[in-house]
């Protein structure tokens, strides 16, 4: 494994960013191209950045707001939401992503990240993963989609094999159970993902302490550590994770 990367992520709503509890409570957390500057400088490896409410609202990602961030950072952009056909991914990659990351409708056409994933190579196709616990599933988990509003009746741990399987180069599992909480990364649950699948995954959901950004790689096998809350209040710098991973035994670039 390479050097362990912090992923701020800017969750999008009305061109702003915004934070949210269960995917629910939204508050505005700034201005996304401040704050996609500030973490740069700040030594974020690369930014997230998710239009949350273009599912529900059924339309495209912003891409203004995407050429809007992209043009002033220099580390890799992933975006997401609202990304549904080929044609999607090509016009976000176009506006300046590095990723594209797809969620429900990989799940409603699943043929959408081997088509993504020809046309413009695995590394650049993720898959985001949002489950809850239900013990129904083999694997105590069942996807959701729509922003965590539809349960999807599929277990989420063979999705992630399944994803991999077609071409994704990423998996982003969240937890609803911990998303916004800041009491942890569900470690079960990206764990069980990691587990699963040879790609990168991206631990999501629920940091609120610098031990949960260890624990994340060491208990739940993450490659990547994304969070938001605990980035956009200030509660900790990413130097402070950096160092703290490094402190630890972690490989990080300073």
């Amino acid at each position: 494994m390479g050097p362990i990367r912090v992923m701020p992520c800017l969750d999008m709503k009305n061109g702003r960013v915004v934070k949210g509890v269960h995917f629910v409570d939204i508050r505005d957390a700034g201005d996304p191209v401040e704050s996609a500057a500030f973490y740069e400088r700040e030594g974020a490896d690369e930014l997230a950045m998710l239009d949350i409410a273009a599912t529900v609202e059924n339309r495209k990602t912003r891409l203004e707001w995407v050429r809007q961030v992209s043009a002033v950072i220099t580390i890799p952009l992933t975006v997401g939401g609202g990304i549904n056909c080929l044609e999607d991914v090509g016009l976000a990659l176009g506006a300046g992503a590095s990723r594209v990351s797809m969620n429900s409708a990989a799940v409603k056409n699943p043929e959408l990240i081997r088509e993504a994933a020809r046309a413009h190579g695995s590394a650049r196709v993720t898959v985001a993963i949002d489950a809850r616990r239900n013990r129904a599933m083999p694997s105590g988990f069942e996807l959701v989609i729509a922003g965590g509003t539809v349960p999807a009746g599929k277990d989420a741990v063979a999705w992630a094999k399944q994803c991999q399987a077609l071409g994704a180069g990423v998996i982003l599992p969240t937890s609803m159970d911990g998303d916004g909480t800041l009491a942890g990364y569900d470690l079960e649950f990206t764990k069980a993902i990691a587990d699963a699948v040879t790609v990168p995954v991206v631990a999501s959901g629920g940091a609120g302490k610098l031990e949960h950004f260890y624990e994340a790689v060491v208990k739940g096998g993450a490659s990547v550590v994304l969070a938001a809350s605990v980035f956009h209040d200030r509660t900790f710098s990413i130097r402070q994770v950096k160092e703290h991973l490094r402190d630890r035994g972690l490989r990080v670039n300073l």
